[in-house]
């Protein structure tokens, strides 16, 4: 994957903040310096994605070396593995540290958002975490072992995704007592030799898929509502190899929907359609949609959650680093606060900003 970032701030974030800025971070890992995000406005090419939703209770401090925005692959009141984001302390072993905040009773414990569980069973030390050339090694204790089985598969996603955050994590080795795990020891899921990549999913939606062998996965994000906002889940699903586009086969998933068991939403209208062929030019996908991508025709308004979710499952692709939105080929239209759209939005450093 390629949506890796590092940034370090100091912040005071309110739990009503549910995209804002920061996604990797690291000492040994980091690889570019990243100015914090400022808050924006959708006006100027290539902005972030942030919403800041009450500007009077979120505030954005000066960057202090000090702490490391962080985010931590957690399971949500729906069994879901969703990232949240934290500003933890800066120390020589960030990826180490990260792992430690999966912990049930550890560190994490006054720090979760409610309906967010911890992963790894209580008890669990993280004995060690070797990164070299893209593949981290990190051998668990015994305790590792002692989870319920239906949390096999999350253990699996959530260990994964919170690594390969970082730019030196490509791929992940799993070990307990320095023995390596060819497979899990509840379940007995089959770990890949060659190590573990984002490749292995998360949050599998497989409904309604006859056919395996003739599909290939794709991530795509809903929504999940927490207290009186959203926050947003990733999900894989699988879609034909009859359509050869990623980008237009998103859209179609993002129009589908989650699926009415799911316990997620969308805002994207089902008869949500690409008028033209997705074009790519130098990291920008351009979208030409018809005009039930708008929440209000006469007002020609684009709901920022649906340009969230779309922009976030878009910019999953290694070749997307932002996204422009036409409506019949017109940029004619404004978030709900009356601005412009930029005419190119990049993904945000992070995404689920959790309370501190």
């Amino acid at each position: 994957m390629s949506k890796k970032k590092i940034w370090v701030a100091a912040t005071v974030v309110v739990s009503s903040v549910y995209l804002a800025g920061c996604g990797l971070f690291g000492n040994e890992d980091k690889k570019e310096k990243i100015d914090p995000p400022q808050t924006v406005s959708y006006l100027k090419e290539g902005e972030a994605l942030q919403e800041l939703e009450n500007k009077n209770e979120t505030k954005m401090i000066e960057k202090d070396e000090n702490i490391a925005m962080t985010e931590l692959y957690l399971i949500d009141k729906n069994g879901y593995v969703v990232s949240q984001t934290f500003p933890l302390p800066n120390t020589k072993s960030l990826a180490k540290q990260a792992l430690e905040y999966l912990v049930a009773d550890g560190p994490i414990s006054n720090m979760l958002p409610n309906g967010f569980r911890a992963v790894l069973p209580a008890g669990t030390q993280v004995l060690s975490v070797d990164i070299k050339e893209g593949k981290a090694v990190v051998d668990f204790s015994p305790e590792f072992k002692e989870y319920q089985a239906d949390d096999e598969e999350r253990i699996i996603q959530s260990v994964t995704w919170t690594l390969t955050q970082f730019d030196s994590v490509d791929e992940v080795e799993l070990r307990v007592n320095g023995e390596r795990l060819k497979e899990m020891p509840v379940n007995g899921t089959t770990l890949d030799p060659k190590g573990l990549s984002r490749a292995v999913g998360i949050n599998h939606n497989i409904q309604d898929v006859v056919d395996m062998s003739n599909t290939r996965a794709i991530t795509v994000y809903y929504m999940a509502q927490k207290d009186d906002g959203y926050y947003y889940v990733p999900v894989t699903k699988r879609v034909s190899n009859l359509e050869k586009d990623n980008v237009t086969a998103i859209v179609n998933e993002l129009a589908e929907g989650p699926g009415l068991k799911s316990n997620l939403v969308s805002e994207f209208l089902p008869d949500v359609q690409l008028i033209d062929k997705p074009v790519i030019d130098d990291g920008k996908v351009t979208l030409n949609f018809n005009e039930s991508i708008l929440g209000s025709f006469e007002e020609r308004v684009l709901s920022q959650n649906l340009l969230n979710t779309l922009v976030l499952s878009l910019t999953e692709q290694e070749n997307i680093k932002s996204v422009a939105i036409q409506v019949n080929g017109k940029t004619n239209f404004v978030n709900e606060k009356g601005e412009k759209v930029s005419e190119s939005v990049t993904r945000p450093e992070s995404v689920n900003t959790g309370s501190f």
